[in-house]
């Protein structure tokens, strides 16, 4: 018996079913005490083994998508940022926007949350099991434009076209020369109603012109962007300043001072 085991865990393992190679002899017991069928014994195993995957694949896909931080929807201090409708975001949770190729602009000054909003949502779209890509700005153009440096521009596109959900935050934060904007240009034209985008700027849109150093590049940029896409502004105190505050960190300031 203990000998046709081991060769029964060997070869679940050899079949990369290794979840249900760890959890065999607990659902073995577990069977035995339950009187459980053969059917539902199957079942236990192969629902384990799918449960695993479906972790693993999560976890994956977390690590190619280069998120900077792990923060949820549900960390999100919405009582904070009474600006913004709780309703809203649990209906872009829902993850329709991704399903009708829609984007998502996030706008606001440094700190209210843009970025924790978007990463929450890329989360939700990994855990759907979408592949999802993170950028900054400045980061997506500069690898761009090293790559068509070193004409590996088209295999390098892929890396911003190809993910289902393209998160690209801090537009604005620098202003892009125009051969940055240009580059910009062509991956939002590519992506256009090819796949959806969260973009979070700290910049009005009447101030893109000014982002990408020439208004009718702007305009041709925000046309795509905001066809099919839903915009929220965010207003209100930074999030950061809030917990210096808590720390008392502008008392000692003062104090100081005095």
């Amino acid at each position: 018996m203990n000998l046709n085991y081991e060769i029964l865990v060997e070869n679940l393992r050899k079949l990369e079913l290794t979840r249900m190679a760890e959890i065999l002899s607990g659902a073995t017991e577990d069977a035995a005490k339950g009187e459980a069928s053969y059917t539902e014994f199957l079942s236990a195993l192969v629902d384990g083994e799918l449960a695993a995957r479906k972790d693993r694949g999560i976890t994956m896909r977390t690590r190619l998508a280069g998120l900077p931080y792990i923060k949820t929807i549900e960390d999100f201090d919405f009582s904070f940022q009474p600006s913004i409708d709780k309703k809203r975001i649990k209906e872009l949770s829902t993850l329709r926007f991704i399903a009708n190729g829609d984007n998502l602009v996030l706008t606001g000054p440094p700190g209210v949350g843009k970025s924790h909003i978007a990463i929450g949502l890329g989360l939700k779209a990994i855990a759907a099991g979408h592949r999802v890509y993170f950028t900054t700005a400045t980061g997506m153009v500069s690898s761009l434009l090293k790559a068509f440096q070193e004409s590996k521009f088209e295999h390098r596109m892929k890396n911003y076209t190809s993910p289902v959900l393209l998160i690209i935050d801090e537009v604005g934060y620098l202003p892009l020369d125009r051969s940055g904007a240009n580059l910009f240009f062509q991956l939002i034209s590519r992506r256009y109603e090819n796949g959806s985008i969260i973009l979070t700027s700290n910049k009005s849109f009447t101030e893109w012109g000014e982002v990408f150093s020439d208004t009718v590049l702007a305009s041709a940029i925000l046309d795509r962007l905001l066809h099919h896409a839903t915009t929220i502004n965010i207003k209100g105190e930074s999030y950061r300043l809030k917990e210096k505050r808590k720390a008392g960190f502008f008392n000692r300031e003062v104090d100081s001072s005095e």
